[in-house]
C-alpha cells in the first residue's frame, strides 16, 4: 500500500477556479502520489483567466487544464476515485453522482475568488487567497498517515482539514 497512487477529484459548481487550483495543487504537491483532477456539476466550458494566470505565476503548468463535467468522472471507463473534495458550497449541497468504489469524501468550502468584482488587483488577491487556502488544507491532508487510518479516523480528519478558519 505504501507505494498506492490516490485518484483525487476536486470538484465545485463551474470547475473554472478554485478546483481547478486544487487539481493543479494537487498534482504539484503529491509528487506522484497523488493524482487529481477537477471536475463541475455545470462546468462553465474555461477556465478563468486569472486562475490560469496565477497558477503560470507559481511556476505551474497549465497544460491540458479544462472545464469538464463530473460526469466524466462516473463513467465506466473512469479512473475510480479514492478522495473527493467538495470546494464550493453548491456543490456540497448538489446530488452528486454515484461514485464507484465509495471514495472518502470531504467538503472544503473555499470563497470563490470569480465571484470577487471590481478592480483587477482584487480580482488577483481573491484567486491568491483561494490558492495559499487550498495549498494548506492539501498539505496538511498529505501529512496524514492515511494508509494507517480506518475509514471513519480518516472522515473525520478530512473534515478536521475542510473546518480551519484560514486567514
Amino acid at each position: 500500500m505504501q507505494n498506492k497512487t490516490y485518484n483525487v477529484l476536486v470538484l465545485c459548481t463551474g470547475n473554472s477556479a478554485r478546483s481547478i487550483l486544487g487539481e493543479v495543487l494537487f498534482n504539484a504537491l503529491g509528487k506522484g502520489k497523488f493524482k487529481a483532477h477537477s471536475a463541475g456539476s455545470k462546468p462553465v466550458g474555461r477556465v478563468n483567466p486569472f486562475a490560469l494566470e496565477l497558477l503560470q505565476q507559481q511556476g505551474h503548468s497549465i497544460e491540458g487544464l479544462r472545464s469538464k463535467s463530473w460526469d466524466e468522472f462516473a463513467a465506466p471507463d473512469a479512473p475510480q476515485i479514492d478522495f473527493i473534495f467538495t470546494v464550493c458550497n453548491n456543490a456540497a449541497g448538489e446530488t452528486c453522482p454515484v461514485w464507484p468504489g465509495k471514495p472518502a469524501t470531504a467538503h472544503w468550502g473555499i470563497p470563490d475568488p470569480a465571484d470577487v468584482e471590481g478592480r483587477d488587483e482584487a480580482k488577483r488577491a481573491a484567486f491568491k487567497t483561494a490558492y495559499n487556502q487550498l495549498a494548506r488544507r492539501i498539505q496538511l491532508f498529505m501529512s496524514l498517515p492515511i494508509e494507517s487510518l480506518d475509514k471513519l479516523a480518516l472522515k473525520q480528519k478530512l473534515a478536521e482539514i475542510g473546518r480551519i478558519q484560514d486567514y
